[in-house]
């Protein structure tokens, strides 16, 4: 034990006098946190529309007024010509085109129907998706409107009307940060695990000092678990860290026990480690270790549930995604976090990380070779 522990002093030691390391470990989480919780997000805010209206009654006045009272349309500009209006949307300049016909008002007038066309920049598919289902809502209460307007008293009389009152569990005000912040802190912490524990070893190699470490007494396990220990102290302190920050910065709720988050965030942290010192191994440079875990990460990340939902992936992705830690312990922290989630409602995610663990430290140590 004692000798583990001259190793971790000496981890530490070697960390600490680091100046370039520092701000890795300290400041870029920070500033990752802070930038990406804001960034990344599927929200629309400011939807760019183009007019055209080339009725300018007081009907399709009325509603472009719609759409011009939205927090979510910003009305770009407003011309008479479809061909303007769509050289706009192929500059990138516009995300919608609203163009309402000749003679709008009168069909409505007359026929009690008419027609109204939304041309929508479908590249991002689910950006489309969002901006149409926004843009039919707004049109729908506009047709309720006008139907109210035109109808007597005397006819909705014996009209009974359904109202529905929502109720949002877990995020009452869709607050799309409370959805990603538990998952951001989850990638900062397999970053720093993963890159920290991944090039020290190789850079052992590189400095020379892996042949006299292993040409002294000190035994295998006791080798790894001393480069292991520090990172898993630094590994929770980050998340201690980015807790603090995401209670300050974004009020996000706590509902669980966090020492159950800590309990789940060591065993994955154990499994990020082993993985980087499986890396290690295989590799001789930092920077090959640095390719090889940005690979992994990058393969973790878009199928880890953080920016797009597991369940609409392909059966097989799904499948696959049972060798994704990343998977198990985002679904851990946003159980616990948003919905208040006990150990029983984790068990299955917590078990397979401690299986995963096991596996993967045991391949890392088989394949780690010490010459004593």
């Amino acid at each position: 034990m004692r000798t583990i522990l001259y190793i971790i002093q000496k981890e530490f030691l070697q960390v600490f006098r680091n100046r370039s390391m520092l701000p890795i470990i300290f400041v870029v989480p920070l500033v990752q946190l802070i930038i990406l919780v804001n960034a990344a997000t599927f929200e629309m805010k400011h939807i760019r529309i183009s007019v055209v209206d080339l009725d300018l009654s007081g009907t399709s006045r009325k509603l472009i007024s719609k759409f011009r009272g939205s927090p979510f349309y910003q009305v770009q500009s407003a011309s008479f010509s479809y061909k303007d209006a769509e050289d706009d949307m192929k500059k990138g300049k516009v995300d919608m085109i609203l163009q309402v016909p000749s003679g709008f008002e009168k069909k409505l007038v007359c026929e009690n129907h008419a027609k109204v066309q939304f041309v929508i920049n479908a590249i991002n598919g689910q950006t489309a998706g969002l901006t149409n289902a926004y843009s039919t809502m707004i049109l729908l209460d506009f047709n309720r409107e006008l139907v109210l307007d035109n109808t007597t008293p005397a006819m909705t009389a014996g009209l009974r009307n359904i109202q529905t009152d929502y109720s949002y569990w877990y995020n009452p005000k869709l607050n799309y940060k409370t959805y990603m912040v538990p998952g951001i802190l989850v990638l900062l912490v397999t970053i720093i695990g993963l890159l920290l524990s991944g090039m020290n070893i190789v850079r052992e190699k590189e400095i020379g000092t892996i042949e006299q470490i292993n040409v002294t007494p000190i035994k295998k396990i006791q080798f790894i678990a001393g480069k292991l220990i520090p990172f898993w102290i630094i590994g929770l302190f980050e998340l201690a860290f980015g807790l603090s920050i995401g209670k300050l910065l974004f009020n996000i709720p706590m509902e669980g026990s966090l020492g159950l988050i800590f309990l789940s965030a060591s065993v994955y942290l154990f499994v990020i480690l082993s993985f980087g010192l499986l890396i290690s191994t295989i590799t001789n440079t930092q920077q090959q270790a640095m390719l090889v875990s940005f690979f992994f990460m990058v393969v973790f990340i878009l199928m880890s549930g953080l920016f797009t939902s597991i369940e609409s992936m392909p059966q097989w992705a799904q499948n696959l995604d049972r060798l994704n830690p990343l998977m198990y312990f985002i679904r851990i922290m946003r159980m616990v976090l948003l919905k208040g989630s006990t150990f029983a409602d984790i068990s299955s995610h917590f078990w397979s990380l401690v299986i995963y663990a096991a596996i993967i430290i045991s391949v890392a140590i088989r394949r780690y070779r010490k010459v004593a």
